[in-house]
C-alpha cells in the first residue's frame, strides 16, 4: 500500500502516523510526505493521511486556512475516485472545513485544551477503517485538542445515525468536549473518508501506553 501524508506549516504529527503505519507492516518506502503547496499526489497512491498539528497556528477556524492549500484540490479529487482519506484531529477539523466531511468541529464545551486517554465505542465495523473490530467493543486512546466539539444540524446528525456513518463514539461518561451524539470519528456517504479527533497513530505502542489503535491500522491495511 502507497500512502501519502500530507503535511502543512503547523502540522506536527506527521511522524507519528509514520510510525504507526510502519509498525502496522507498511515499508517506509511506500511512505511519502507531500508538502501542502505541491499540486499533486501520486497516481498509484491508495491512502491519504491529514495528520495532527495546528495548521496555520489554528488562525480563524481550525483548519479553515489549510482546507484551502493547493494540495486540497487534488485531495478532493483523489477522494472523489475512490482514493481512501483519512484525517486525524486537525486533519479531521480541515476535513470538515474543506467540506469532504459534513459539520464543524467547535471549542471544547470547557474553553480548555483537553489532553488526556478518554474511552472510545466502536460504533460500526462496516467501514475500511474498522472492520476488524468488533462493533460495540471499547478502547482507550489520547486526544490532545482544543476544537474537538462536533457539531452538525439536527437532520445531518439524524442522516449520519440512519446511514451507519458514526464511526467512533466517545464513552457517554467520558466525552471531553461536548460533541454532538458523543461523536468521536464519522466516515463520508462513500465509506471511504473518514475524520477523528483521537489519536489512534499514538495507541499503537506499549512503550507509550497501549496498543488499541493498532485495530484501525489492521483495518485499513489488511481488511
Amino acid at each position: 500500500m502507497k500512502i501519502a501524508i500530507i503535511v502543512f506549516p503547523g502540522t506536527n504529527r506527521e511522524n507519528d502516523i509514520r510510525a504507526a503505519l510502519v509498525t502496522a507492516g507498511v515499508a517506509a518506502s511506500n511512505l511519502q510526505l507531500i508538502w501542502h503547496r505541491e499540486t499533486a499526489i501520486p497516481a498509484a497512491t491508495d491512502l491519504i493521511v491529514l495528520p495532527g498539528g495546528f495548521s496555520y497556528g489554528d488562525y480563524l477556524r481550525c483548519g479553515a486556512m489549510a482546507a484551502h492549500s493547493p494540495i486540497m484540490r487534488e485531495v478532493k479529487s483523489a477522494a472523489a475516485r475512490g482514493v481512501a482519506v483519512l484525517g486525524i484531529c486537525n486533519g479531521f477539523q480541515i476535513l470538515c472545513e474543506s467540506g469532504l466531511l459534513p459539520g464543524v468541529l467547535l471549542s471544547n464545551q470547557g474553553l480548555k485544551f483537553v489532553c488526556r486517554e478518554v474511552e472510545l465505542e466502536v460504533a460500526t465495523n462496516q467501514s475500511i477503517y474498522s472492520r476488524k473490530m468488533v462493533k460495540g467493543h471499547r478502547l482507550r486512546a489520547p486526544v490532545a485538542h482544543h476544537d474537538g466539539n462536533y457539531f452538525a444540524a439536527p437532520e445531518v446528525l439524524a442522516e449520519l445515525q440512519d446511514r451507519d456513518q458514526i464511526v467512533f463514539k466517545y464513552a457517554a461518561d467520558d466525552n471531553p468536549n461536548g460533541s454532538a451524539l458523543n461523536i468521536a470519528g464519522i466516515i463520508d456517504s462513500s465509506r471511504r473518508v473518514l475524520g477523528l479527533m483521537p489519536h489512534l497513530e499514538n495507541a499503537t505502542d506499549p512503550l507509550a501506553g497501549g496498543i488499541a489503535g493498532r485495530a484501525m491500522f489492521d483495518s485499513i491495511l489488511n481488511g
